[in-house]
């Protein structure tokens, strides 16, 4: 288990102290290749004839990613598509979140296949046991880590859904924990090994499960020395492992790691044993985390050796190890996992321009023939890249195929990441199954998806909506710092390598021009750093006092996140001015914000997002359609019967959203749509064509899974999302949500409100005189509760509570990790069902943060009680109940 920067056990940026460059390469953690000139163009040969097995899918693994049910978020757990995760023991003392039993419901819901037991994580201290191999203290001649073992199992056999599905892992790291000395402590591990190999085979025994899978040596680097040394004792003993584990934290990694497959296969050759599957069950630095350049990097190499392996855990449970950002976001982390979940059919031979050189340019492509689609992932390079595609038969393309090219950048681990927008995209001729495609790139930290399809009828536009994205610290800057963050560093990432602090006087500003083609209305979107606050800052448009810009609370300033303002402006040139400070004396509450990136986008129409059906997941009898007498099906999923399309959507905010589905029919049909699992209708269609069916839709903050079917055949092109004015109208109106402060709930036993000070600063609805007045107290006791009277107009039927709310409940740190703790609010219908939300630990108590809970309602008008009767819930700002639907669907032809 990562400690900061060694290998191992691991400590958050902001939460460590610093590290010298010197230092890191003593250890080993500088490997960084040397930035090529800005002219080149770098070559990515991917030969799609060359295929290297079947996608196995298994690098987006995580350690400790589930924290609770619900953190994170099924929609989040699904669209990462993790397959294999490792938590801790049933009632460990390890960590207060992570337990295997209470996460597994949301794990096997969705992709996921193995779920690892980190067994020592019983012990709250790391080194466990005070780095100490218990003895047997109380003399009964029992080894004193076998009962917990053997406990450990019973609770998994016993209480388990999914007994057969749990991997064991009895020593974690034991080159760093009991065991360190391998010439001295060799005879004890292996001995070890047998004794608690034997106690696990026994319980699973005991109860009739078969064989009982356990995993080992699970050392925190690759050592062959160990591994031949146990190998030999373990074919010896007849108890080999059924995984072969151990961890790849260093960049340097990103280097070896081939090798120290090749020399693994090379012992079980020598040996005579069968192939062992592989797990790195701890990968990648926190530097890495979150960051799409980076990630990919280590992806295509996991894949390409055809292992499973998991993100390591450096900060907190709960939040796929920094690759999910919020309560229910997507950071540019989580996009890039979702492509790889997205790939299917077989992997290509991919040629990098430097193998097995740290941070550089690498990819990862698979081909599938039967949805006739190519995929390439791409990133860690710096200049513009060719990739070079061959083995693209006519016979599965034909001569005319459509390219698309997404870019996904760098957006802090909290930032509120949309779709990635589409950077290219053209149609373009195979000759001779050879096609060259040029992905402009001059960012190290972004990620890119080529997709090749057939024609299809509505490959999507390049996204022109940015009108303006500019590094902070190229903005004119005043009475503030620019500083590098090194990437070579375990926590220096910024966008462009640079960011902006101290912040902090009454005169700070960062201004900058940017240029509207249009009138309307403009998003501006800052990249920042809160350090564990939130905090102000003052928007000036053309010398104007514009808008307060509030920030959320992040772990740090350089644990960032993002945050957005919309902003109206006549066509033309306009002076932006972010300032610490409204009247140039006073300075903002919590302004001392690292700045990283500024973008504008035009979103007068809205925002709007378009999912092409070829990024669907199809399930059951779906099928691509390419070649159809009706072009305007070309590219679309054919769905009959049990057969669907999974899409998943991100919006920047709580509310309504017009969802609309595109279909081709060729008799009279109807859609199916579920949302999270709960149906939607969306009426009929009476005979042939092309239609648009859109539903006005509640979607939370962040990303929605949506499911599309049609049992009696139709083909669904896409879905398309727009929020804008309207939509955002149709929040409040009384015919769809009620919205109503905290406070003034209906307040009973100790729930009171509790004023934030406007010098202390919160991002929460603040009065005329910026005061955030919140619920506090709520919950720890039955009767501390506060009651939301509904409006018998709403009635009885499918609704979301979205709660904005704020979490900074933290246990005692016994170890290295900020020990965060979810809350729990439980909602209660008069006359119904209680329903309840998970809350993620979001920094501060004055931060707020949405979280939305689906409920349906069974009573007209039966009020709903919010509290926890066995501990306290999270401060609450404002709660709306809405609506899933507001009014019916909609079709019209297309």
């Amino acid at each position: 288990m990562p400690r900061p920067v060694t290998p191992g056990r691991r400590r958050a940026p902001g939460f460590a102290a610093a590290v010298s460059v010197a230092a890191l390469t003593a250890l080993g953690l500088v490997g960084i290749a040397p930035t090529a000139s800005a002219a080149t163009v770098d070559h990515l040969g991917v030969a799609f004839g060359s295929s290297t097995g079947a996608v196995r899918g298994g690098a987006g693994g995580t350690l400790y990613g589930l924290g609770d049910l619900g953190n994170p978020t099924q929609a989040l757990v699904d669209g990462a598509h993790v397959t294999n995760t490792s938590q801790k023991p049933p009632g460990g003392a390890q960590h207060p979140t992570g337990d295997a039993l209470r996460v597994e419901p949301s794990f096997f819901a969705g992709a996921g296949k193995d779920e690892y037991v980190y067994m020592q994580d019983h012990y709250p201290d790391f080194p466990y046991n005070g780095g100490n191999r218990p003895g047997d203290a109380n003399n009964d001649g029992v080894w004193d880590y076998l009962p917990i073992v053997k406990q450990e199992a019973e609770t998994i056999a016993t209480q388990s859904a999914h007994p057969k599905q749990y991997v064991f892992i009895p020593f974690n790291e034991p080159d760093l924990d009991w065991y360190t000395n391998w010439t001295n402590d060799k005879s004890q591990f292996l001995s070890d090994w047998s004794a608690v190999y034997t106690t696990i085979q026994q319980v699973w025994t005991a109860h009739g499960l078969g064989h009982a899978k356990i995993g080992a040596m699970g050392d925190s680097s690759f050592h062959a020395d160990r591994t031949t040394d146990f190998l030999t004792y373990a074919k010896a003993q007849n108890q080999l492992p059924d995984v072969t584990i151990w961890h790849e934290l260093n960049p340097g990694s990103l280097a070896n790691f081939r090798t120290n497959m090749s020399t693994y296969r090379g012992i079980l050759s020598n040996l005579g044993l069968s192939a062992i599957p592989v797990n790195i069950t701890e990968y990648g630095n926190p530097r890495d985390m979150g960051v799409p350049g980076q990630l990919v990097q280590w992806i295509s190499m996991f894949e390409d050796q055809k292992v499973d392996a998991q993100t390591a855990y450096w900060n907190y449970a709960g939040n796929l190890n920094d690759n999910s950002s919020r309560t229910n976001s997507a950071n540019g982390g989580w996009w890039l996992y979702k492509w790889y979940g997205d790939l299917t059919g077989t992997t290509a031979t991919v040629t990098p321009p430097q193998p097995n050189t740290t941070d550089t340019l690498q990819g990862v492509a698979s081909i599938d023939t039967t949805a006739k689609k190519a995929t390439v992932l791409l990133g860690g390079g710096t200049n513009d890249v060719s990739v070079d595609l061959t083995g693209l038969s006519s016979s599965v393309f034909g001569s005319s195929v459509d390219v698309t090219v997404r870019a996904d950048r760098l957006n802090g681990k909290e930032g509120l990441s949309q779709q990635p927008p589409v950077i290219v995209s053209q149609r373009a001729t195979v000759s001779n199954g050879t096609l060259s495609v040029t992905v402009p790139n001059s960012d190290r930290y972004a990620a890119y998806q080529v997709e090749v399809t057939p024609a299809r009828a509505n490959r999507p536009a390049v996204d022109t909506s940015a009108v303006s994205t500019v590094e902070a610290e190229n903005t004119t800057l005043t009475d503030a710092t620019v500083y590098t963050q090194d990437p070579s560093s375990v926590n220096g990432m910024a966008s462009g390598g640079k960011d902006v602090g101290a912040f902090d006087k009454a005169d700070s500003a960062a201004t900058w021009t940017v240029n509207a083609p249009t009138a309307g209305t403009y998003r501006l979107t800052v990249l920042g750093g809160a350090n564990g606050q939130p905090g102000q800052h003052a928007l000036f448009v053309d010398d104007t006092f514009n808008q307060l810009v509030k920030y959320s609370a992040d772990q740090s300033w350089t644990y960032r996140g993002t945050t957005s303002v919309l902003v109206q402006l006549a066509a033309g040139s306009h002076t932006f001015s972010l300032r610490a400070s409204k009247d140039g004396t006073n300075v903002l509450p919590g302004a001392d914000i690292t700045l990283d990136r500024f973008t504008v986008q035009n979103v007068t129409i809205g925002d709007t997002d378009t999912y092409p059906a070829v990024d669907a997941r199809l399930a059951g009898s779906a099928t691509m359609t390419y070649g159809s007498s009706t072009s305007a099906a070309n590219g679309g999923a054919t769905l009959s019967g049990s057969g669907s399309a999974t899409f998943f959507v991100s919006t920047l905010e709580s509310g309504y959203q017009d969802v609309s589905v595109d279909s081709v029919t060729t008799g009279a049909s109807a859609l199916t749509l579920s949302v999270g699992g709960r149906n939607v209708s969306l009426g009929s269609v009476s005979g042939a064509g092309s239609w648009r069916t859109t539903v006005r839709l509640w979607l939370p903050q962040g990303i929605s899974e949506l499911r599309v079917g049609a049992p009696n055949g139709a083909t669904v092109t896409g879905i398309t999302t727009v929020r804008g004015s309207t939509q955002r109208a149709a929040d409040t109106a009384t015919a769809n949500a009620v919205r109503v402060q905290g406070e003034s709930l209906t307040l009973a036993g100790s729930a009171r409100a509790v004023q934030i000070p406007a010098s202390a600063g919160s991002n929460g609805d603040a009065d005329a005189n910026g005061v955030v007045t919140k619920l506090g107290y709520l919950g720890n006791g039955a009767g501390n509760t506060a009651t939301l009277t509904r409006p018998s107009s709403l009635g009885a039927g499918a609704y979301v509570l979205t709660v904005s709310a704020a979490n900074a409940d933290q246990s005692s740190n016994l170890n290295y990790n900020p020990q965060v703790v979810n809350r729990f609010l439980d909602v209660t219908e008069a006359g119904g069902a209680t329903t309840r939300g998970t809350f993620r630990n979001g920094y501060s108590w004055n931060s707020f943060w949405d979280t939305s809970i689906p409920l349906d309602l069974t009573t007209a008008s039966g009020s709903l009680t919010l509290g926890n009767a066995g501990a306290y819930a999270p401060d609450v700002d404002v709660v709306t109940l809405a609506k899933l639907t507001a009014g019916s669907a909609t079709t019209v032809a297309r």
